[in-house]
């Protein structure tokens, strides 16, 4: 799908323009054409990229066929930039999921591809429409727009994120389950996916905020170095929260050997308490002598009732004297 939103020089916003009409609309140097192609195959897309705008095969090869990090590349009379927005759900296998805007950044133009609608996106291209200082700004104002956009969607995922590390941390405590480490071992996969997006997409704005680029006017740096600043400030979330998530795996981990101690050392006593009973019981059931004389008084039941209660006895005392040793 194809989308044209045309604000003409003298201010008129216009969507009804068609591909055809697009080269002409591009000669409106006070104007501002943003053309925005949603799941829109190479077949058509590509001759569009091509021969109305001009832009470089190289480029348009990375716009529709390939997947990028987040990157800026300078065409001298146009830029071309990858920036990335990020969804986090729990239910899916991986709980980070990335989807990827391609950019051509022209001075009245601005184009961009989705290969899956982007609800950023949306929100500016609809802002665009009822906004009408939106309108009378320049192309690099709805890149700026864009950009802020997207990063803005990185909160929620990051709040999940710290919402999911305390559902693990009290399950440790409380009632841990068998799935509690690969819990923490996706939060850690997420997490670094995370800072896989931000590392470049971070460099991305610092280089549109600070490097002299043709298209990109100087006053409008400001911006693109305040969508920098927001995120440094979620690459310093990220990185607290992959520390965080360690000292949980570290804190689980430790908490499976001490009750794992627990164990052992009930099962030990248990073992040690019954090791006098299973000597007596063991040492009358022998029975590879026999006796040279009749020994009733073994067999009486007086000797019954004593072994019984020295069986019950000498369990109880070591149980109190493992106690004043400390042991329980």
């Amino acid at each position: 799908m194809i989308r044209i939103l045309y604000r003409t020089g003298d201010g008129q916003l216009r969507d009804d323009l068609t591909v055809e009409t697009i080269a002409t609309a591009l000669q409106d140097e006070e104007g501002l054409l943003w053309v925005n192609l949603i799941e829109e195959p190479a077949e058509t897309g590509g001759p569009l990229l091509l021969e109305t705008f001009g832009f470089h095969p190289l480029a348009v090869d990375d716009a529709l066929e390939e997947r990028h990090v987040p990157k800026v590349d300078d065409w001298t009379t146009y830029l071309y930039v990858v920036l990335h927005a990020v969804a986090f759900d729990l239910q899916a296998e991986r709980l980070i999921s990335t989807l990827e805007l391609d950019i051509f950044l022209g001075k009245n133009y601005l184009v961009t591809y989705q290969a899956r609608p982007i609800a950023a996106v949306e929100r500016v291209w609809t802002a665009f429409h009822r906004d009408r200082r939106l309108q009378e700004r320049e192309a690099e104002y709805l890149l700026y727009r864009l950009a802020d956009e997207l990063v803005s969607d990185y909160m929620p995922a990051i709040d999940q994120i710290d919402a999911e590390i305390d559902r693990i941390e009290a399950c440790i405590f409380d009632h841990p389950h068998a799935t509690v480490l690969e819990d923490i071992l996706t939060l850690k996969r997420a997490l670094l996916q995370l800072r896989r997006i931000l590392t470049p997409q971070r460099e991305v704005l610092n280089r549109l905020a600070r490097d002299e680029y043709a298209v990109v006017r100087s006053r409008y740096r400001v911006y693109f170095r305040d969508v920098y600043d927001h995120l440094v400030r979620l690459y310093d979330l990220n990185d607290s929260m992959r520390e965080l998530v360690t000292g949980v795996l570290e804190t689980h981990l430790s908490v499976v050997n001490n009750r794992m101690n627990d164990i052992m050392k009930t099962l030990t006593v248990i073992t040690t308490l019954f090791m006098p009973l299973s000597f007596v019981a063991g040492f009358f059931g022998m029975n590879f002598f026999g006796p040279t004389e009749v020994m009733a008084a073994w067999t009486s039941r007086a000797a019954l009732a004593l072994t019984l209660l020295g069986m019950v006895l000498m369990p109880l005392g070591m149980a109190l004297w493992m106690r004043r040793r400390g042991w329980l």
